[in-house]
């Protein structure tokens, strides 16, 4: 399984921007797609996840109701949309598959990962 994300830069506080992610390869082997992001120093944190088959989603608490998470299997692929955008969501954004059931928020437990893409957000 291949990801390649894409859709980053540089935008002001308040702007909208959607990231997307081409998926390619086993693709029916996945069953959670996620998006990831990581800041300077920081550790890769969860921003959220879809499930392929029902389209269930789980956010982060700093993103729920700014950010949504869409897939579109047709296309093998997904997005994440973000509005409201804030300075501290400044980050490169990694796109991640895993196979199984569980909607993790753990960067350890995706087997599949994107570039990444730089999002960031001046005030």
């Amino acid at each position: 399984v291949q990801l390649q994300a894409f859709g980053g830069g540089l935008v002001q506080a308040g702007d909208s921007l959607t990231l997307s992610c081409a998926v390619s390869g086993r693709t029916f082997s996945t069953n959670n797609l996620a998006w990831f992001r990581q800041a300077p120093g920081e550790e890769r944190d969860f921003v959220a996840v879809i499930r392929q088959d029902s389209g269930r989603t789980n956010y982060a608490d700093s993103v729920k109701s700014r950010f949504t998470i869409s897939g579109d299997n047709a296309k093998n692929a997904f997005y994440l949309q973000m509005n409201s955008l804030k300075p501290e969501d400044t980050a490169v954004y990694f796109c991640a598959a895993r196979v199984g059931l569980l909607q993790s928020r753990t960067a350890t437990e995706y087997s599949y990962w994107g570039q990444g893409t730089q999002v960031t957000v001046s005030s």
